[in-house]
């Protein structure tokens, strides 16, 4: 079984920014967002994946990602997915032996900003660098599927 072991943070300042080794846009839709389970389309450049992820809340999730066309990509968001459209761009850091994704999104959800650490088992101990701010892993309203549903516009005076 194909499983994520993901945690995510706010951050508290972009001294991050300087240490960023590689970006990417994204943009990505759900065909289904639910209680159970989320199946999105993500494009990126040239490339576009079907991802199937079980919905639990927490570190821990079933993940399986596919690599489809791209023209297929684009039709699907285009005429299948929900709207609005998660728009952002993803930075890659490197702090001690992890890759952090960070995620600046726009669009709807403008001025949010994410950093996501995966590791390899459940419990593994990683290093937080000093930029990371509030964990937010358990809280439902930053996940990708849910900014869809209510994007940040609607509750960043909220947090």
């Amino acid at each position: 079984m194909a499983q994520e072991i993901e945690h995510k943070f706010l951050l508290k300042n972009n001294d991050w920014k300087k240490l960023v080794h590689k970006s990417s846009e994204y943009k990505q839709g759900y065909l289904i967002s639910d209680k159970k389970r989320s199946v999105r389309v993500r494009i990126s450049g040239n490339k576009a994946w079907l991802n199937i992820k079980s919905a639990t809340l927490g570190s821990l999730r079933q993940e399986f990602e596919y690599e489809i066309p791209v023209e297929d990509g684009i039709e699907i968001l285009n005429t299948l997915c929900e709207k609005p459209l998660i728009e952002k761009t993803r930075h890659l850091v490197t702090y001690e032996q992890h890759v952090w994704e960070i995620d600046v999104f726009s669009g709807d959800n403008d001025e949010l900003v994410v950093a996501e650490v995966e590791l390899s088992e459940v419990g593994e101990n990683f290093a937080k660098p000093h930029w990371l701010d509030k964990e937010v892993t358990d809280d439902l309203r930053y996940y990708n599927n849910s900014l869809c549903k209510n994007p940040y516009k609607n509750w960043k005076h909220e947090k």
